[in-house]
């Protein structure tokens, strides 16, 4: 099982970047699709970000494409998420997931994650 840990969020103004990043540990690391998620108040949690182990296939959320990018580093077992551009609309919470099988097509769709981080929150200031 993995083990999910987010850290690297705060508050910025309009335009800023943060890097969120994903610390995981435990069995089957390797072998898993990761993705990022994100829930404001009062709204449903959506994709953001999501890409495969072994492969440079990257998928995004429409409302993230230039903005935002996903990386991660197998030797630190860290999945990351470059945000640029950062509007008030990107204010939530924002999740790592992780699951060994994501069926092609839905690597943005909560169902098909089992391992979820505690969540990080994003605040973005006008």
């Amino acid at each position: 099982q993995v083990h999910l840990v987010e850290s690297g969020g705060g508050s910025v103004q309009t335009g800023g970047s943060l890097r969120l990043s994903c610390a995981a540990s435990g069995d089957g690391y390797s072998s898993a699709a990761m993705a990022w998620f994100r829930q404001a108040p009062g709204k449903e949690r959506e994709g953001v970000a999501a890409m495969y182990y072994g492969v440079d296939d990257t998928y995004y959320a429409d409302f993230v494409k230039g903005r935002f990018t996903i990386s991660r580093d197998d030797s630190k077992n860290t999945l990351y998420l470059q945000m640029n551009g950062l509007k008030p609309e990107d204010n939530a919470m924002y999740y790592c997931a992780a699951d060994s099988v994501v069926l092609p097509g839905k690597e943005l769709e909560e169902s098909q994650y089992n391992r979820w981080g505690q969540g990080i929150q994003v605040t973005v200031s006008s």
